[in-house]
């Protein structure tokens, strides 16, 4: 009997960790929190660290083969300080960074040390060919509040639209890619609140609250998938009703999708799959939308606070913010970018 229980937890430990040998490294940074990834068509990684504190190195990265990374464009965009004047050519509080074809959009939320908008949010779009400004958004009034965190963004080619989360004050904005003009959705509507004040971890509670964040878009089938941090359920409105501009039609439109754990990030796959995490669990999951089928992909240390999550050749590239963990001095903690396979 004796015998059988090792051969149990033997075999146990090893089916654990194997989930967690999938996990490859691709870059860590000591004393820099990074949230937002993302992997181009081409592969380069680039990286973002938000403006949560003083001490800054850059606000964008791109990452190389070899774990290192440079300021991207230059080091002029990334020169912004805490006192420093505000212009539209530095990145002040960079708080995502997404690749679609061959444009990199830095957004911006100005709003540094969570203190308020110093300035209306913008997007920078960069021509990946020649790292080159190619155009500014700039979130027009009344799209945005004082104490809005403009926080992840997904382009939406079809309907010539980008989409934006606002994790500060509940809601969403849709900014038109030609005119510039961007407009405000779901203001404080129950499917872009904060459910609850706090997420529970092993090492204790963060209390936070954290309104609507991840988002994913669907355009096989016209549908954006959203959801709060500090909250259970995963939300979706068709792209054809979000774009209307018709207040009542937009929020009775809202379709509540499934219960979840509370995440972060997300991202859709070609298959229709949706990746996300389980912060409290130190998970990765996976959401079948066409079946509703929920299963974990990766779990253990390596998976601290899965943040922002971007596909390419077959692997899920994450982000390692640490959020809960990261109070007070982080000069000695490390933040990594990590990848896993999942076909």
């Amino acid at each position: 009997m004796k015998k059988i229980l090792i051969l149990i937890v033997t075999l146990g430990f090893l089916s654990c960790n194997s989930k967690i040998s999938q996990i490859e490294n691709v870059a860590t940074f000591k004393g820099q929190q990074l949230t937002g990834l993302t992997v181009s068509e081409e592969g380069r990684i680039f990286a973002n660290f938000p403006r949560w504190r003083e001490a800054v190195s850059n606000s964008v990265v791109e990452v190389f083969e070899n774990g290192k990374s440079s300021a991207y464009p230059n080091q002029q965009w990334n020169r912004w300080e805490i006192g420093n004047t505000l212009s539209d050519s530095v990145f002040v509080a960079v708080q995502s960074v997404v690749a679609f074809e061959n444009t990199l959009y830095v957004l911006d939320t100005r709003n540094p040390l969570f203190k308020g908008v110093v300035d209306n949010p913008k997007i920078f779009a960069f021509n990946l060919s020649t790292n080159q400004l190619l155009k500014t958004y700039i979130l027009s009034k009344g799209s945005f509040y004082k104490n809005s965190y403009i926080n992840d963004l997904r382009v939406d080619k079809k309907k010539d639209k980008i989409y934006l989360t606002d994790s500060g004050r509940a809601g969403i904005v849709v900014l038109d890619l030609s005119s510039g003009k961007s407009f405000r959705v779901l203001d404080n509507h129950k499917s872009t609140l904060a459910e609850t004040n706090q997420l529970n971890f092993s090492n204790g509670v963060w209390k936070n609250t954290v309104h609507s964040d991840g988002i994913a878009l669907d355009t096989k089938n016209d549908l954006l998938y959203f959801h709060a941090l500090t909250a259970y359920n995963l939300y979706a409105i068709s792209t054809d009703k979000l774009t209307l501009e018709n207040t009542s039609e937009i929020e009775k439109s809202v379709e509540h999708i499934a219960k979840t754990s509370a995440p972060d990030g997300m991202i859709l796959d070609k298959l229709g799959n949706l990746f996300f995490g389980d912060l409290e669990n130190n998970k990765i999951m996976k959401l079948n939308i066409s079946t509703g089928e929920t299963t974990t992909v990766a779990q253990g240390d390596k998976i601290k606070w899965a943040d922002t999550f971007s596909i390419y050749n077959n692997e899920l590239f994450y982000t390692n913010s640490r959020i809960n963990e990261a109070q007070g001095d982080i000069s000695e903690m490390e933040f990594s970018i990590n990848k896993i396979k999942i076909n």
